[in-house]
């Protein structure tokens, strides 16, 4: 029989990349998008017509009731939130309800129409925040550093909450980061990237960026959504923090990116203090060894090689925009 899923937050970098490989698997795919006036289907837009696309809300609990009960999935992946740690500072109580609250709704919802559909929820490991221990695993206490973070906390604890409150399948990934040429203009790593090949380009002549130090542990997103794929797949939900276990500063990201294009990152670089946070992250490294372990599950995809295919992609996407 047919396997269907229920992806909210389809339309970011996670949802497209795992809408691509649960069609790959066979799956029926059913995608929540949220009813706004500039909805983008850009990431998705190759395989949209394969996909069935519907209005919801993670603030509207009965939006998400009567999808569950139309559609009847047997998997539900829960990545749609307010993901942009920047945004969360201005916009705290909107985080909040989105990225916390919105969890409980979700597992509130398949609670009440259909307790065995297994869910996983997207959690971040920004929720480490400032670093209790080197490396970080599922036993490591949060200390998070951002109303983000606190909120992915909260979604994290609400998950484990209803698992043993309701015998409920389930499962939390705690990713690290994890980048591709899909990430958002507003991310660092792709802001790096599309900097790079306009400046490659002529079409700038500076990067402004902030704190150059801070390190992070960064993957490619199209490797990590098959990890949270297998946590649906084992006998016994659990909780699973996926990284590559190397750290790399993005001062290192910056002198890869120009390096590929011939460039040195030393002159066009510049620190601009608009850029640094309030509460600045300055470790995250995972340690994966139980998700590789008992998911049989590791990454494929070299830092270089990341940095690379991101740079190669916003060269080629500006050459078409110009052209």
């Amino acid at each position: 029989m047919t396997k269907r899923a229920l992806i909210t937050g389809i339309t970011g970098q996670d949802g497209s990349y795992l809408a691509e490989f649960l069609l790959s698997k066979g799956y029926e795919v059913v995608g929540m998008v949220r009813r706004t006036s500039t909805v983008t289907f850009e990431r998705i837009k190759h395989i949209q017509p394969r996909l069935m696309l519907v209005t919801g809300d993670l603030a509207d609990e009965i939006s998400l009731i009567s999808i569950l009960r139309e559609f009847r999935p047997s998997e539900v992946y829960n990545l749609a939130a307010q993901s942009f740690v920047q945004t969360s500072w201005p916009q705290p109580v909107f985080t909040g309800e989105t990225t916390a609250i919105g969890v409980t709704r979700m597992l509130d919802a398949v609670r009440l129409v259909d307790p065995n559909i297994r869910f996983y929820q997207a959690s971040s490991s920004e929720m480490f925040g400032k670093v209790q221990a080197v490396p970080q695993k599922e036993t490591t206490p949060f200390y998070p550093r951002s109303p983000y973070g606190v909120a992915k906390v909260y979604g994290h604890w609400i998950t484990v909450n209803y698992r043993e409150s309701y015998d409920m399948f389930a499962c939390s990934g705690i990713l690290f980061n994890h980048e591709s040429p899909r990430r958002g203009l507003e991310f660092v790593t792709r802001k790096i990237s599309n900097g790079v090949a306009r400046i490659k380009l002529g079409l700038d002549t500076e990067l402004r960026l902030g704190n150059l130090d801070a390190r992070r542990d960064w993957g490619f997103a199209g490797d990590y959504v098959e990890a949270m794929w297998l946590m649906l797949q084992q006998d016994q939900p659990d909780d699973y923090v996926v990284a590559t276990g190397e750290t790399h500063s993005v001062r290192e990201f910056c002198e890869v990116a120009f390096g590929h294009v011939g460039l040195d990152y030393s002159n066009y670089v510049v620190i601009d203090e608009r850029y640094m946070r309030p509460a600045e992250v300055d470790l995250l490294i995972g340690d994966p060894a139980k998700a590789c372990e008992v998911l049989g599950w590791a990454p494929k995809t070299s830092f270089p090689d990341l940095v690379r295919m991101m740079v190669d992609a916003d060269v080629q996407l500006l050459k078409e925009q110009y052209r």
